[in-house]
């Protein structure tokens, strides 16, 4: 994958000393790129750099921007003593608004994804099959369709309506460049599409050590089932879950640490995660850095990301919740003094004890999506079919918690109505998968009443409708003049 990606970067380089060299009605740049996607190397190169896409740098979506630009407007976390960009802090205190950078860089970095994936999917598909496998070529396009379809979900999740673009952008006339809004329904039914050409991708039994990281059917049919879900599309979300969980591809790994260790990641319980190798010329997982503590020596962390402790996060675990020690630290020893430092709980999940004192280098990835969430996914919507649990629910919820080494909730509440159980899997939820980019989205799918009680509980007031999105950024409504704000942000 490495020396795709050198290949890849090597060719953008190239691309760019050409096209600045002079101006031309037929410009050189144009014609290199056409010819770039010329056998099945420069094609696998091409969607390796779609991954990049995901986690290239710090603040790209899935290193730490989706925790600055989203999470921070949930009761479980807040700006923390050294995140001092008055845009973050907006978010923080639900004071943002269109001009706020922060959502300006979801809009942009989404797209450019997207606009990354629709040329592999397009070029790809013109490479004579004289220098390239058409199993290859099925693979390498379905797995960009799956990368489209993540980010038109976060998309479709944060802005409402956007612009549905599933073409490279090869022009600068308006009709080209000024795409007005798709409706909601649209996208979804793209995202959808996308997702099932891409259930035809190589199993993860299938897939070879150089693929690794990569999309397989067992990721498209995750992301597929928990599309579902939050369409409340309850039978395909449980028919979808279900289909992964008899497959017998995955398995929750039996200590929750090793979700987050270095020596397992892409292990049985990791359906698909962001990345990360540092100090190797790749990138480090920055959400180390910026929830380290700033205040024992020799840990140099950034401390940017807070618990926002009046959202009761960490009380909510008992003490044996083996979750607990793994999701916070409490204590410190420094490595410069050696003294151990007390401090009130910080998040501790991508803390890597490999680089103590430069965290911005950690190796740990960042789940994106796990066997666990599955298993919640089909409690969830089992629920929601039968009005009810049945066994099922509460077997799969259970898988979880024994994991955690807490009782099974059957043997605690074996009688729990509908309301009651979901709300007891939102709560195994919240636990399960702190600092891993889901809280935000599981607030706001339950509705904005819903949203705007558990924030106003949480000590931040100014929770209102408009919260369970965010705006169109006013950057791009000033370029394309076929843009409207959300209904629900005019006038703020």
């Amino acid at each position: 994958m490495r020396k795709n990606i050198i290949l890849y970067l090597f060719t953008v380089s190239l691309l760019t000393v050409w096209s600045c060299s002079k101006l031309d009605e037929k410009p050189e740049s144009i014609l290199v790129t056409s010819e770039f996607y010329q056998n099945e190397s420069q094609a696998t190169a091409a969607v390796t750099a779609a991954y990049r896409k995901l986690y290239d740098s710090g603040q790209s979506l899935y290193n730490s921007l989706l925790q600055i630009g989203v999470e921070m407007a949930t009761d479980d976390y807040e700006a923390g003593p050294r995140a001092r960009n008055a845009h973050v802090r907006a978010i923080s205190g639900l004071t943002h608004d269109s001009s706020n950078d922060r959502m300006e860089q979801l809009w942009k970095q989404s797209y450019d994804a997207i606009n990354v994936s629709n040329i592999a999917i397009e070029k790809i598909a013109l490479i004579d099959a004289s220098q390239i496998s058409e199993q290859s070529r099925a693979k390498l396009i379905n797995e960009a369709k799956f990368l489209r379809a993540l980010h038109y979900f976060n998309l479709v999740r944060w802005f409402g309506d956007v612009p549905l673009i599933l073409k490279e952008t090869t022009s600068l006339s308006p009709e080209s460049l000024y795409i007005a809004k798709s409706p909601e329904a649209d996208v979804y039914a793209q995202i959808i599409k996308d997702l099932k050409d891409a259930e035809s991708l190589p199993t993860p039994l299938q897939q070879t050590a150089k693929d690794i990281g990569r999309a397989t059917a067992g990721s498209a049919k995750s992301l597929l089932s928990k599309v579902y879900l939050t369409r409340k599309d309850w039978s395909n979300a449980a028919a979808k879950s279900k289909e992964v969980i008899d497959s017998k591809w995955y398995s929750l790994f039996d200590n929750f640490a090793d979700v987050f260790n270095v020596a397992t990641k892409n292990g049985k319980e990791h359906i698909f995660s962001a990345q990360f190798q540092g100090n190797s010329g790749y990138q480090g997982n920055s959400l180390a850095s910026r929830s380290a503590s700033a205040d024992v020596p020799g840990i140099n962390g950034d401390y940017a990301d807070a618990l926002h402790t009046a959202g009761g996060l960490y009380n909510t675990y008992a003490n044996e919740d083996t979750r607990k020690a793994v999701t916070f630290v409490t204590q410190l020893v420094s490595p410069t003094d050696g003294k151990l430092y007390t401090f009130a709980p910080q998040f501790n999940k991508y803390y890597d004890p490999a680089v103590i004192g430069n965290q911005s280098q950690s190796s740990k990835n960042t789940p994106i999506i796990r066997y666990a969430e599955v298993l919640l996914i089909y409690a969830e919507a089992t629920n929601e079919i039968n009005h009810g649990p049945n066994a099922d629910a509460y077997a799969a919820i259970d898988l979880v918690r024994q994991r955690a080494r807490i009782a099974k909730l059957a043997d605690i509440s074996p009688a729990l109505n509908e309301s009651d159980f979901r709300d007891a899997v939102f709560l195994e939820r919240r636990k399960e998968f702190v600092y891993e980019y889901q809280r935000w989205f599981d607030l706001v799918r339950r509705g904005a009443d819903y949203y705007i009680a558990t924030l106003k509980a949480a000590g931040k007031t100014l929770a209102a409708k408009r919260h369970i999105h965010f705006p169109t950024p006013l950057r791009e409504i000033n370029l394309n003049p076929k843009l409207k704000q959300h209904p629900d942000w005019v006038g703020y």
